[in-house]
């Protein structure tokens, strides 16, 4: 490729890239170059010159395509100085001259700057308590009593009294010296666990007294963290840990949280004495306020927040929007100023020379233990600078980050007529790219799988972006496999580099097990990667963030950084859901930014557990308040689903537009663009409320299942019946696993094919099992029940409790042996070949025994399955592995599916939910949601379950449903329940106390989230509505080299005692493994069998690491906790892990 460079750099950094540029091409002037270069060549070059990269730097690289037409690939550095095609401008000027960077739709940008400044002021005046310089001097090393912000408050609270807010500000702008008593004497000054008879909730008078004091006040105690409800020990004895779930439940806890807090919703209440809680409340010395240098500052954020008041008297605690994002500003100015030491001269930090102050007693941090830092009246006053600048320069900050423009991917048409439905929904979305600027955007992917979602989604975004400044979207998916195989996707189909894609999941070893097998197939050639650069050019817009107040401070920090600047960013949803799960305040800073700066696609949404939905629903409330389009992907999300989402969304964006907007922040309604699209076409329109929304969707699901019955079905189902006699667990597991077994012979029967080389006939099949502690035992008696003769059976099986090398080797044979895209490619297969030659059976069946975990993110295509069923989302799950690459039509069923599941053949009175964990039959509510009958021959209607597809999942029956009686309605109902607001209750004139039912707050009930906005001012939704909350932690194992490394040793991995760092600590474990004995029948083979010390060390050397540390990562496993008298854990290699009897 021939491609023309041209420097717009000045000063030193002109110098520096024509350096670098003299040694790739040729000059044509003194400002241009020009060469022929390969990919790899230009890549090296853009990389050198971004690592070398300054504040002057600007080179464009222009490919020249013929004689008459050159493109723009990227650009270096500051992208102001070129057009967006890469021209360089006749003149110009630095003069703002239209002043277009000043004008902005924030109308409560002031509110959110001086709340923010003057609660900066404010936030850490109870460091100067006498505990807390004890602590920072290594004096004292108990746990806090009280906290400093709470400290804080109360000061602040002193110095309010019982002035309203007139009174309180203009004392506080007045000129007059300033008083320490207004702030500690006695009567104002109230003390927790000193002074007798105080008010312990002071939120309660002060919200009506004085709104403005209440929210400075909730500023301050919230900025570490947010208020949790104080949950007594089950002993009685004081306080447990501050954040477990209440088992009691108050209405004023969403609808006026603030009323309830006292100390011990931010402190556990160790209730000491006088005596010792007093070392809190005494004073070290002279507090700040009566400086002459924070007077200043608290003086002019006074009297302009008294302007403001006399302009809009606002309720700023009624504005989450204002609220959150003078938090935000608070939190990011004081982990900012706070990391803030000194330089290799030991001398302070430039940044804090102005600030610093002479012979000052009273500190706020520390370098190291013992050794002070920043005195309190230096960090106030930084703290509060800091926050001001970075609240001025919140509106508009994301223009100032890299973006994604002029991708040739992106806005090519397809060539493909299977993907031609997407040049549809990118017009589509085109067309409402004004709309969506002003309101919003709520899209809903139902596309089947196989047809381009996920490269749909991010061509959707793309075309609701402004053309001038590019893409930027998060991408939130629930599953590690599926983020990584995400990521991968996005990086080959549309070139993409670490610099313009951004791939983060929870575990560092999962992804590196993950790249290192990626990589042996990219060897092996078994993984095709386009690479034509014409399809894909694009332009990546660097930003500029040196000099940006906000970004230059929230970037420093690494872990924000790689968050927020990537312009497209693949994650699990646990990176992004902290902004409104996390209770500690550091971490919601990214996620906020990331919401605010980018679009939002929620990936398979339907495949998280109900209790995660109220998280999910949530994190949609505030992408629509912080402003994010949102995208909704999955081909079989329910109505109600996707109705509570869009009304979450619209109560956001309602918000939203009441602090922005072109029309001073005036009422006005809330009317989203909306829009549908799957293989079949496209419906778009402009709703104002969740009953035309649902209107809509079931006009569109309606056309989606009129073409998704006209299709010939893929999968055929039948109900197998199963009529077990045993009463034991243990015999009726042998008894299942006959069944099992002869439900794969006779699939084998039907769907095997012809192996090329030897003419054998070969199945590839998945039989899905319900939980993990039956598999073990299921797949022992499967081992043992002799084949037919003839007849060769290869049994892998696979969940999550084997360890983690050896699960990522099983998921990478599975996944190669069903890739099926080319049919010549599985008998190639190392495995499957030698298995083949090996063994002279005609038959040959290769089955994979699967929990759950094989429904979702596996991108597998198998013959047939066998299912215990637990849910139809599941059974459809399934049935999506089937066929899925090849889409043979069958003509007999490739799916079957028990009756009833084990916990329906063990638990046979009926009397208890047997289709739950996973499912969703559960007691509750009277037993509303409790099945009449466990058969599915009682449950399912034939039309339902016979070709296996998503309408009875998408569309619901149009009579009223019937969970107890029927399997479909079961889940319509419960997510009903979950995701849509519940009718408020007709008052009663009942004087009974049965009258008044206890109020409840179910685990799963999601419109919480944004029926009640008051409830994000405290910690409750997350607290009582925990997201991935496992109520059954387990203990993690990982095997570790012995001392001469010949050999791996179990050990039980625990947290350090006293640890802060999350060191661990190995203790032996040998006597509670017990491997099991296996007696392998004849006709019965391993297929997958994995040495782990082998893969261990395969895996040190490809990290280049220690055979120890390669050991701590790759070999864990998490398995059930040891209860009272267990003793320890079954095992085998074949099997993994399971609870000894």
């Amino acid at each position: 490729m021939n491609v023309l460079l041209v420097s717009q750099c000045d000063k030193r950094a002109l110098t520096e890239t024509r350096r670098i540029l003299d040694q790739f091409a040729e000059r044509r002037g003194d400002r241009t170059w020009q060469t022929p270069i390969t990919k790899a060549g230009l890549d090296t070059l853009r990389k050198l010159l971004r690592k070398t990269a300054r504040k002057n730097t600007a080179v464009a690289c222009h490919w020249i395509r013929g004689q008459d037409h050159s493109e723009l690939l990227w650009i270096v550095g500051d992208g102001r100085r070129f057009n967006t095609e890469g021209a360089v401008p006749t003149n110009s000027t630095t003069s703002d001259v239209l002043r277009k960077g000043d004008e902005n739709d924030w109308n409560t940008a002031q509110d959110i700057r001086l709340l923010a400044q003057l609660a900066a002021l404010l936030h850490d005046l109870g460091k100067a308590s006498l505990a807390f310089q004890q602590r920072l001097q290594d004096k004292l090393d108990e746990r806090n009593r009280y906290r400093h912000e709470w400290v804080s408050l109360r000061l602040f609270l002193a110095f309010v009294g019982t002035d309203n807010d007139d009174a309180w500000l203009a004392r506080l702008a007045s000129e007059d010296e300033a008083s320490e008593t207004d702030w500690t004497a006695a009567g104002r000054y109230l003390r927790d666990g000193v002074d007798e008879n105080i008010e312990r909730h002071p939120f309660r008078r002060l919200t009506a007294q004085a709104p403005l004091a209440a929210a400075i006040g909730w500023l301050i105690v919230t900025h570490h963290r947010l208020p949790l409800i104080p949950e007594p020990r089950r002993d009685g004895n004081g306080q447990d840990w501050l954040g477990k779930r209440a088992n009691r439940f108050e209405s004023t806890w969403l609808e006026a949280p603030l009323a309830s807090v006292a100390h011990d919703w931010n402190e556990i209440d160790q209730r000491c004495s006088p005596m010792e809680a007093l070392p809190y409340w005494q004073l070290a010395g002279a507090l700040p306020v009566v400086a002459s240098a924070w007077r200043t500052q608290a003086r002019r954020a006074a009297k302009a927040l008294l302007e403001l008041k006399s302009r809009r008297n606002e309720d700023w605690l009624s504005n989450p929007y204002a609220m959150h994002l003078s938090r935000l500003c608070l939190m990011l100015a004081d982990h900012h100023y706070s990391s803030l030491g000194v330089d290799k001269e030991r001398k302070p930090a430039t940044e804090r020379v102005r600030f610093l102050q002479r012979d000052q007693a009273v500190f706020a941090n520390t370098l190291r233990p013992g050794v002070m830092n920043q005195s309190l009246l230096e960090h106030l006053l930084g703290v509060g600078h800091t926050a001001s600048l970075i609240a001025h320069a919140l509106p508009n900050f994301e223009r100032y980050l890299p973006r994604l423009a002029n991708h040739r991917g992106l806005r090519k048409r397809s060539s493909d007529a299977r993907f031609a439905w997407q040049d549809k929904a990118f017009d589509a979305a085109t067309g409402m790219r004004e709309a969506a600027r002003e309101h919003g955007a709520f899209i809903v992917n139902m596309a089947s799988t196989g047809c381009g979602k996920t490269l749909a989604n991010a061509r959707i975004l793309y075309a609701l972006a402004d053309p001038q400044l590019g893409l930027r979207v998060s991408y939130a998916l629930g599953l590690r496999t599926l983020t990584l195989q995400t990521g991968r996707s996005y990086r080959h189909d549309l070139h993409l580099n670490d610099d313009e894609l951004a791939v983060l999941v929870g575990g560092s070893a999962s992804r590196a097990l993950f790249e290192h097998y990626e990589a042996k197939a990219e060897a092996s050639g078994s993984a095709s990667v386009q690479a034509l650069i014409e399809e894909d050019s694009h332009v990546l817009y660097e930003g500029n963030v040196a000099d940006h107040p906000l970004l230059s401070r929230a970037l420093a920090n690494p872990e924000i950084r790689k968050l927020i600047s990537a312009p497209m960013l693949v994650c699990t949803v646990d990176h992004l859901a902290p902004a409104t799960e996390s209770l500690r305040a550091g971490r919601q800073i990214a996620p906020m930014l990331r919401l605010m700066s980018s679009d939002l696609v929620l990936d398979e949404l339907d495949d998280y557990d109900l209790d995660d939905l109220p998280a999910l629903t949530r994190l949609m409330h505030w992408a629509g308040l912080l402003g994010s389009r949102v995208v909704l992907s999955s081909a079989t999300l329910p109505p109600a689903l996707v109705e509570g989402m869009f009304m979450s969304y619209r109560a956001g964006r309602h918000r939203y537009q009441r602090n922005r907007g072109r029309d001073g922040g005036a009422e006005r309604p809330v009317e989203v663009p909306c829009l549908w699209t799957d293989e079949f076409g496209v419906q778009a329109d402009t709703l104002a409320n969740g009953d035309g929304f649902a209107a809509s969707h079931a006009r569109f699901v309606e056309r989606r299942v009129a073409r998704l019955q006209a299709a010939e079905p893929l999968r055929l189902a039948e109900l197998l019946p199963i009529d077990i006699v045993a009463r034991q667990p243990e015999r009726i597991h042998v008894e299942f696993a006959g069944r099992v077994r002869d439900a794969c012979l006779r699939l084998h029967h039907d769907h095997a094919h012809p192996d090329p080389a030897t003419g054998k006939r070969v199945s590839f099949g998945l039989v899905r099992m319900a939980n993990i502690d039956p598999i073990f035992d299921v797949a022992s008696a499967l081992y043992t029940q002799a084949a037919p003769e003839g007849t060769r059976i290869h049994l892998c099986v696979y969940h999550a409790r084997f360890p983690l090398a050896q699960r990522s080797a099983i998921e990478a044979m599975l996944d190669a042996a069903f890739n099926r895209r080319n049919e010549a490619a599985a008998w190639q297969l190392p495995q499957v070949r030698r298995a083949l030659d090996t063994h002279a059976e005609h038959d040959h069946l290769f089955v994979v025994l699967a929990s759950p975990v094989c429904e979702v993110g596996r991108d597998w295509d198998v013959d047939w399955a066998v299912a215990e069923p637990s849910s139809m989302r599941s059974l459809i799950q399934l049935a999506g592995r089937v066929q899925r690459h090849r889409r043979k039509l069958p003509q007999t069923p490739n799916v079957l599916v028990f009756d009833t599941n084990l916990k329906g053949i063990e638990q046979r009175d009926g009397r208890q939910p047997v289709f739950a964990r996973p499912g969703f039959e559960t007691e509750r509510d009277n037993g509303r949601f409790l099945l009449a009958s466990h058969s599915l021959r009682m449950l399912l209607a034939e039309n339902e379950y016979r070709h296996l597809d998503a309408q009875p999942r998408i569309q619901p029956r149009a009579t009223e449903l019937q969970p107890r009686d029927r399997w479909v309605d079961l889940e319509q109902a419960r997510i009903r329940a979950a995701m849509l607001p519940v009718p408020p209750t007709p008052t009663t004139h009942s004087t009974r106390r049965s009258a008044v039912p206890a109020p409840r707050l179910e685990r799963d009930y999601a419109p919480a989230a944004w029926e009640h906005p008051h409830a994000a001012l405290a910690g409750v939704l997350p607290q009582q509505q925990p997201f991935r909350h496992d109520e059954q932690p387990g203990t993690t194992l990982a095997w570790l080299p012995d001392e001469d490394e010949d050999d791996l040793l179990p050990h039980r991995v625990e947290d350090a005692p006293g640890s802060r760092r999350g060191e661990k600590l190995y203790v032996p474990a040998r006597e509670l493994l017990h491997e099991v004995t296996l007696s392998v029948a004849p006709g019965i083979s391993c297929w997958g069998e994995f040495d782990l010390p082998s893969l261990v060390g395969e895996q040190a050397e490809a990290q280049d690491l220690p055979l120890d540390l390669a050991a701590r990562r790759f070999t864990t496993v998490e398995v059930p906790s040891l209860k009272e008298n267990h003793q320890g854990w079954r095992w085998h290699p074949w099997l993994g892990f399971t609870r000894q009897r």
